[in-house]
């Protein structure tokens, strides 16, 4: 299990999952924040911090629910359903304490294309 949280703390959560490879996708949305992200099941994210306290950000098709901090801006994670229906949730391994970010292996993705 790993902590993580946005940069004053506001919003708070622990993931289970292996992030020693993230996404880095090229979308407009990615590409401005500096995400680096990995799909885990929903169900593997505990929030510390009641979703109520969250921002919401949706763009493009309206499917992601990119949550943000509203006092510091730090965007943690998103939610949506992949593909089969399964729930999931977006991590952005920066925001996660424990993680040294150059031991993790960075795979492109074209989100432009979309």
């Amino acid at each position: 299990m790993h902590a993580g949280s946005c940069h004053c703390g506001k919003i708070a959560f622990e993931v289970e999952g292996d992030f020693s490879t993230a996404v880095e996708c090229n979308c407009s949305h990615c590409q401005r924040k500096g995400y680096l992200l990995v799909m885990v099941p929903r169900d593997k994210l505990v929030l510390k911090t009641p979703e109520e306290a969250m921002s919401t950000y949706r763009f493009n098709r309206h499917v992601i629910e990119h949550k943000f901090c509203p006092d510091c801006g730090c965007a943690p994670f998103g939610f949506g359903v992949d593909a089969d229906g399964t729930r999931t949730a977006a991590i952005n391994v920066r925001c996660i304490e424990d993680i040294d970010l150059a031991d993790v292996e960075r795979m492109a993705f074209d989100g432009r294309s979309f």
